[in-house]
């Protein structure tokens, strides 16, 4: 079989064995053996794009042109059309149920035509993650109670955050909550509230609430907070669960992941990507498609993957390849050294700011240099993970040595790591950056010095006002100078001076503009990335060694995001020194962001209103304007967290850390920030060897056991999905209805109405919206109908799986501008009756009375998220044709995969111009012979003519459209 593939294949003279001691032999397809110059002047992305044709070149989807084109990829950017086939599919559950629920109808209606229905499964490898249904039910707060105006022996009436009081002791430890609602069982246990510490004002309360039932605003103890949204996820999403078994049993070539393991990201970057993938006898680059615009954190790890549409991703499960335009490559070349205190944050920030400013809008991005070294694989995955911030579709790390050392530690045993690295090298795909000579060319190259990337902190008083760490001494007294404002504080110049004494717990201390009297070290958006925790916690432990401390006097606290932070700074073993310097864990969740902060003593607060003083807070949170921390903290920086912990430790944000000290140690020995400050490399190493083999343990745990729930949830075990008719969340759709075994020739579309008249920049959320259900929807109707409560309609997210919703669902958003009937709202106007109905009221009309539909539209239809029911539902309500200015390109790609022909006013026309009312009848003539990008005539029942192009790019797009979609058309390619 291998000799008649090698013979039969277009590229077999290709195919080269890997031999080693250390593994079985493998075959591969080895593009150096083109002996062509070209390829190793190819940027790595492209050589992953380049075996991936030859492999899959079948010559009808990928044909040896394609070859060509990419080898002369520099003549061809922008130009060429190619298709590429990735060699696996990653779906999240909300896009991953239509798809799903397509392939079982697929099966119903092969079968009833005589086919082996087990013949429908994924062709290409899919992983379904189910991460989306998970909904906030249960929630944590930290409440803090105001100072009781009683002795505080006779306690003190809370306040919930709604604003309703709470008796005394209504948190008391081990009561519960006893009331009763429909629907809602009660018992929701609570805990205490903690006194607060010792010598602090004893009179106050910090009442650490992790969680407060919905129903009666009480506390419910944090241990079952997960529980219970699991347990409601659970109940609300049984019978999609149910679906997804069955799926997981009845498909080949399809791993669905369960809730609650991880999210679809993090499951992508740690579980299941292999850098090399094995399969059908052969070795090959891993690449992917995924559903999710930020896919591209794969690029991180030197695996090629972006994020597709619900209906390309489709596509590619069933065997088809995905059409791509042959893209710029931008070189981003990093030279320079990183500042020692610049953090993970500082330079992903960094960079990606420079891409911005770039304009590097669709384009793929390859990052190369020296200083492509100092970054570490979380580093890349992040940056590669911004791509849709700045506008690009791939950033690419290519594999060199620091990628090989992450995957020692996460998904390679010993033999796949040297099978890995000795296959990349093979084929010119593994980086060395010693070696010029493996320099590639680009369509352009921009460089970024990393040693202008330098640690900043923002304040006093707006995020948005950014200061560098090494002028923050001299930024803090222009701000003592400067008049009241944003960035002022209007102090004399006599008075910048004021130092005032006080006592405190027995101690004298001294306070002063720019002394630090709240820090707060705080894992939550931008601070969430491992390696700047691990930084504050190191720079921790430096400290205590070197016999620094923080004065007491200061308000300290440690948030971390999630118990996983709290898991890895014990693990790490900087927990403890974190806890010396009085950065304890307080609880979990949102708390001096939002002034949730414990009341300064006393003697602080009357320091700081003697001497009028500009005191400071410094956290590592989102939010810090004026008095937001306390009333009498005016400067409020935030800063990352081992910055946090060193302006702890200095007391005052009025210092240069560069050439100040910190404090004095024991010996009376200056100490300064450089001498406790961790290095990348020991952040790096603690990050890689302990916290990320740690986590790569427990989730791999975790992969293996499951969840008890899903273990035990029952679904058929037969190859035809039981429809349950009941059922308002999975539905058999009827794209399959009435398919015959040939495709019809292209007909006219004759007498059509607009079922719509819209402007410009309608996105696919006016188009398919995905929140909730509105109560007087054409949706809740039906749901009404099956005995649904509002409470029970769910989202449209979560109901992709029931077509009559999601068809219902379909032009539903509130913020439809329908010029037919010239206001907002999702209405339109019956022509022939000139009645005002809901869209899916009029488009039901229509189809009864056998009248085709078109849209008309503006510019850039379909823009925003990519969403299969934005093309799904309108072919449902029998829409023929959308004849806009321009199209957003993956929605074009829906639209032709639906069977809906994309058709383009010519250059300088639109609606207005041509002077459409959109209440015409319009016929579109498509010849039998259609042709990609073909000009087609429009007639109206007003006796105008115009033209527009039909967006066909290629054969395939074509031979979809005839077939009346995709579906139809793999559907009759398993006929006999």
């Amino acid at each position: 079989r291998l000799l008649l593939f090698c013979t039969e294949h277009p590229f077999g003279h290709l195919i080269d064995t890997l031999q080693s001691e250390q593994y079985e032999e493998r075959r591969y397809f080895n593009p150096q053996k083109l002996r062509d110059v070209r390829y190793e002047k190819l940027p790595f992305c492209m050589r992953v794009l380049l075996e991936s044709t030859i492999r899959k070149c079948d010559g009808f989807y990928i044909k040896t042109d394609d070859v060509s084109s990419i080898l002369d990829w520099q003549k061809q950017q922008n130009q060429a059309e190619v298709a590429f086939s990735p060699a696996r599919v990653l779906l999240q559950d909300f896009t991953g149920i239509p798809a799903m629920v397509d392939l079982a109808a697929m099966r119903d209606a092969l079968a009833k035509q005589g086919v082996d229905p087990n013949l429908v499964n994924p062709r290409c490898p899919t992983d379904l993650i189910v991460d989306h249904s998970l909904q906030i039910d249960y929630s944590k707060c930290a409440i803090q109670s105001p100072p009781s105006p009683m002795d505080e022996s006779h306690g003190a009436t809370t306040r919930s955050p709604a604003g309703r009081p709470s008796p005394r002791g209504s948190s008391s430890s081990g009561s519960h909550c006893s009331g009763q609602r429909p629907g809602h069982r009660g018992g929701c246990s609570k805990v205490s509230c903690s006194d607060a510490p010792s010598g602090r004002s004893a009179a106050v309360q910090i009442e650490n609430t992790p969680l407060l039932c919905p129903f009666h605003l009480q506390p419910v103890s944090e241990p079952e907070t997960m529980i219970r949204n699991q347990e409601m996820e659970l109940i609300r999403n049984k019978e999609r669960l149910q679906f997804f078994k069955w799926c997981s049993k009845a498909f080949k070539n399809i791993n669905v992941v369960p809730p609650d393991i991880n999210t679809v990201h993090q499951l992508n970057l740690e579980y299941l990507c292999q850098v090399v993938q094995e399969g059908e006898g052969f070795i090959y680059p891993d690449s992917v498609v995924g559903t999710d615009s930020h896919t591209t954190m794969i690029n991180g790890l030197g695996i090629l993957g972006w994020g597709v549409g619900g209906i390309e991703s489709e596509a590619v499960m069933l065997g088809q390849p995905v059409s791509l335009t042959l893209p710029q490559v931008v070189g981003c070349k990093l030279v320079g050294t990183i500042s020692p205190l610049a953090t993970s944050i500082d330079i992903v920030l960094g960079i990606t700011k420079h891409l911005r400013q770039a304009g590097i809008g669709g384009k793929f991005v390859e990052f190369f240099g020296p200083g492509v070294q100092q970054l570490s694989a979380p580093d890349r995955t992040t940056i590669a993970n911004m791509c849709p911030e700045y506008n690009a579709t791939v950033s690419f790390f290519p594999v060199d040595d620091i990628t090989l050392q992450h995957f020692k530690h996460t998904i390679c045993s010993e033999e796949k790591l040297v099978v890995l690295e000795d296959y990349l090298k093979a084929i010119k795909l593994f980086r060395s950056y010693s070696d010029q000579s493996e320099e590639p060319q680009y369509s352009e190259v921009i460089e970024m010095n990393l040693s202008s990337i330098v640690p900043h902190v923002s304040g006093p008083k707006r995020p948005q006002d950014r200061v560098a760490v090494t002028c923050m001494k001299e930024d803090f007294i222009n701000c003592l100078n400067e008049k009241v404002g944003f960035k002022g504080f209007h102090i004399s110049k006599e008075k910048q001076a004021t130092q005032v004494p006080f006592l405190h717990e027995g101690a004298e201390y001294n306070l002063a503009h720019g002394s630090v009297v709240i820090a707060a070290v705080i894992s939550c958006t931008n601070n969430c990335n491992p390696s700047v925790m691990l930084a504050a916690g190191l720079l921790a432990k430096k400290a205590i060694e070197a016999g620094l401390k923080v004065k007491p006097y200061i308000r300290t606290s440690l948030v971390p995001g999630s118990g996983i932070v709290t898991h890895y700074l014990n693990t790490s073993g900087v927990l403890p020194y974190l806890r010396k310097l009085g950065f304890e864990v307080v609880g979990y969740g949102c708390a001096t962001c939002v002034g949730n902060t414990a009341p300064l003593p006393e003697s602080v607060v009357d320091a700081i209103k003697q001497g009028d003083l500009v005191a400071c807070g410094v956290l590592s949170g989102n939010r810090h304007l004026e008095g937001r921390l306390c009333d009498c903290v005016r400067a409020n920086y935030l800063a990352s967290p081992p910055l946090v912990v060193a302006y702890a430790i200095a007391g005052t944000v009025s210092i240069n850390l560069e050439t100040e000290p910190l404090g004095v140690n024991s010996e009376g020995k200056d100490v300064y920030l450089r001498d406790i400050w961790p290095s990348k490399e020991e952040v790096n190493h603690t990050e890689e060897n302990i916290v990320i083999a740690s986590m790569f343990k427990e989730l791999r745990s975790r992969m293996e056991k499951g969840s008890s729930f899903w273990n035990s949830l029952e679904s058929a075990e037969s190859a035809l999905f039981p429809w349950d008719p009941k059922s308002t969340y999975i539905r058999c759709p009827s794209f399959f209805n009435k398919l015959s075994k040939e495709a019809c020739t292209p007909q006219s579309i004759e007498g059509a109405y607009p079922l719509l008249f819209l402007g410009d920049k309608v996105t696919t959320d006016h188009i398919s919206p995905a929140g909730s259900i509105a109560r007087v929807s054409a949706a809740a109707k039906y749901l009404q109908s099956k005995r649904l409560t509002p409470r029970e309609f769910n989202s449209y997210g979560a109901r992709r799986g029931n077509d009559a919703v999601m068809t219902r669902g379909t032009f539903a958003s509130i913020k439809l501008q329908n010029r037919l009937i010239g206001k907002t709202g999702p209405r339109t106007l019956h022509i022939p009756s000139g009645q005002t109905l809901d869209v899916f009221e009029a488009a039901e009309r229509y189809q009864r009375d056998g009248v085709p539909l078109i849209i008309l539209a503006g510019k850039e239809y379909g823009s925003g998220s990519s969403r299969d029911w934005a093309a799904k539902g309108p072919y449902l309500m029998g829409v023929r044709a959308v004849i806009a200015e321009s199209f957003e390109k993956i929605h074009r790609n829906h639209l032709v995969g639906m069977g809906i022909a994309p058709l383009q006013f010519l250059s300088g026309q639109n609606a207005d111009s041509l002077e459409l009312c959109g209440k015409e009848r319009f016929t579109i003539n498509i010849p039998q012979e259609l042709i990609p990008r073909q000009q087609l005539v429009v007639q109206t029942s007003t006796g105008k003519s115009f033209s527009v192009m039909a967006l066909f790019e290629n054969d395939m797009d074509v031979a979809f459209f005839r077939h009346g979609g995709i579906l139809k058309y793999v559907a009759r390619s398993l006929l006999p």
